[in-house]
């Protein structure tokens, strides 16, 4: 796999989001980017985290990171709450001051824990902005989410022209055999 292609449908997420959607169904399939560190690099670069090594341990704390967001988004609250937080105490964010003024310095206990703790930490933005706007698409065979910016806030699909054409040409097809 290239680490210039990303083959997923959905891209550009907020990156606790993206990092869910490194899975998808493509034909009825469930695809996995992150089941090497190739996809991981993919994953890295698509994501803005280039600075970051794709080893097997940064694979393996992204995957759990995955995990416990999945566990989070998907189910009760207080399900996934002990998993995130467990990612959280993996870095900080340092105050710190510098000639331009006061700024924030993000911290690992181990490098290969950042970018689970960068998408672990971005979830808790995503909730503090807006907590209902994260969802999952409506169509019942797609796993991924996104983070709904529409003025109104009823977007329900993860793209219109994928999975709310297929619902749309569902139905359609379901009223034109009824008659």
């Amino acid at each position: 796999m290239s680490a210039t292609r990303d083959p997923r449908p959905l891209t550009g997420e907020p990156l606790a989001l993206d990092l869910l959607n490194t899975r998808w169904t493509q034909e009825g399939a469930l695809q996995d980017l992150l089941t090497d560190t190739d996809g991981l690099e993919v994953w890295l670069t698509s994501g803005g985290l280039d600075g970051f090594t794709a080893d097997d341990t940064t694979l393996r704390h992204t995957l759990t990171a995955r995990d416990a967001l999945r566990a989070a988004v998907d189910g009760p609250p207080a399900q996934g709450a002990a998993a995130v937080d467990a990612m959280l105490g993996h870095g900080r964010i340092r105050p710190t001051l510098t000639p331009e003024g006061p700024g924030e310095r993000v911290e690992f206990d181990d490098p290969s824990w950042g970018p689970a703790w960068l998408a672990a930490r971005n979830y808790l933005e995503l909730l503090t902005t807006a907590a209902d706007r994260i969802r999952g698409c409506a169509h019942e065979t797609c796993v991924l989410h996104f983070f709904d910016t529409s003025r109104n806030g009823t977007r329900r699909w993860c793209s219109m022209a994928s999975c709310g054409n297929r619902a749309k040409a569902s139905r359609h097809y379901a009223r034109t055999r009824e008659s």
